[in-house]
């Protein structure tokens, strides 16, 4: 995948742009569908306050959520979650825990 600077054109269609919490300025075109699939069992798993969740409990607990035809068998979870989850703290919508292991919760659900 292409990384490409918020000045870029946009994504294209059945595209989003997403942002990267640990790179800050640069976006990554991704597809749409996948992104929106996976935000949506993200969401529907952190908790709205502290203690959230490690990345192994949602690695874990994401995949029951989401749809068979998108991830068979969970295909790709991992790296779509880690995805989500970067661009969700970007945007301030999850955040990330100063705790070891780390923890994400929603900040806005």
């Amino acid at each position: 995948m292409k990384a490409e600077s918020k000045a870029g054109s946009g994504a294209a269609a059945g595209k989003i742009v997403v942002e990267n919490v640990n790179v800050p300025g640069y976006t990554q075109t991704v597809d749409a569908t996948m992104y929106a699939e996976m935000r949506r069992a993200l969401m529907a798993i952190l908790p709205s306050k502290p203690p959230g969740l490690t990345q192994t409990d949602i690695r874990k607990t994401v995949v029951g959520k989401l749809s068979k035809e998108l991830y068979p068998g969970g295909a790709k979870a991992e790296w779509w979650s880690k995805l989500v989850q970067l661009d969700l703290e970007a945007k301030q919508i999850i955040r990330r825990e100063d705790t070891k292991p780390l923890r994400w919760h929603a900040v806005k659900k």
